[in-house]
């Protein structure tokens, strides 16, 4: 390509750049910071011409900002700190330096200007391209809602209550072949033994105080046909009530609790009995005619203890077992 540069002698020095004209309309470059300052000084106080000096300083012969810019750039380093504090006087200073530094600039070098070959336009080819076939949009049909589901109320179903079968009990075998055992022979053996017990509780009885008292006092007075020998109850409560709980012990129709309990107590009656008989022959045998104390006491208390035994048996023979 042939360009103005090649026109140029090779031999010519270049231009300074403070001579090279940028574009049509060139802006003069300012001149370095040893610019004559003596003819615009004319006029200025010390002070002032001391801040413009600063000034020259800082910006090295560019043109400074606005006061505002200039105050913030030199008052922390500058000797009249006070001074820069009046805007009048900062005002001065400034237009003093741009004074200063406005001189004639230097006339820019002439250059000629750049030569360029002239460009031919590109041919350019159109190329036809076959439009893209429309792409087919898919159209949702709207799906129909699930039908909800039809609950069926279960009717309860009458439950049949099924009957255990009963179970047949077996009837109890009775053996007709065995011999009843008779026991009219008991009571041969117990009319000598209630003899002597019937005698040896009525003496006691009359040893320890028992004795004749009148069942209807004031009605019928005293040895009429109302009158008894008290002792007759030792015999009766103790011997009587020891047959009965033996009786049902050994029966074996009654609960536990019964059953145990007159067994217990059958055993104990029959054990007091005996320790009755034998009191009555020793006391009699030494020709003792009052019981010893704690004797009375005892025989004293049998009827009360008799009743209260015949209650507690009764009472547990109703229970269910």
């Amino acid at each position: 390509m042939n360009t103005a540069i090649d026109t140029l002698d090779e031999t010519d020095p270049a231009p300074p750049l403070a001579d090279v004209a940028l574009g049509p309309n060139p802006a003069p470059i300012p001149d370095p910071v040893d610019v004559p300052l003596g003819p615009a000084a004319d006029g200025l106080t010390d002070t002032v011409r001391a801040m413009r000096d600063e000034l020259a300083a800082h910006y090295k012969g560019a043109n400074p900002p606005s006061i505002d810019k200039a105050i913030e750039a030199v008052q922390p380093t500058s000797a009249n700190q006070r001074s820069w504090d009046s805007r009048g006087m900062a005002g001065k200073a400034v237009k003093a330096y741009r004074d200063s530094i406005g001189g004639t600039p230097k006339a820019p070098a002439k250059t000629e200007p750049t030569r360029t070959a002239p460009t031919k336009p590109r041919r350019t080819t159109a190329v036809r391209t076959k439009p893209a076939p429309p792409v087919p949009v898919a159209v949702q049909t709207p799906v129909p809602p699930a039908p909800e589901p039809v609950v069926r109320e279960s009717v309860p179903q009458p439950v049949e209550v099924v009957q255990p079968a009963p179970v047949p009990q077996a009837e109890p075998v009775v053996r007709t072949d065995r011999k009843t055992v008779r026991s009219w022979p008991v009571m041969v053996i117990a009319l000598p033994a209630m003899v002597a017990i019937w005698g040896g509780w009525v003496g006691l009885g009359g040893l320890t105080g028992f004795g004749d008292i009148n069942l209807l006092p004031g009605i019928v007075t005293d040895g009429g046909w109302a009158t008894i020998d008290s002792a007759i109850t030792l015999p009766i409560g103790v011997e009587a009530y020891a047959a009965f709980a033996l009786r049902v012990w050994l029966s074996g129709q009654v609960p536990a609790r019964a059953k145990a309990f007159a067994r217990w107590s059958a055993i104990g009656s029959l054990i007091v009995g005996a320790l009755g008989q034998v009191a009555y022959h020793l006391l009699e045998a030494a020709g003792v005619t009052a019981a010893p104390w704690w004797i009375t006491t005892l025989v004293a208390c049998l009827p009360v203890a008799v009743l209260g035994m015949a209650a507690a048996l009764v009472h547990l023979m109703r229970e269910e077992g």
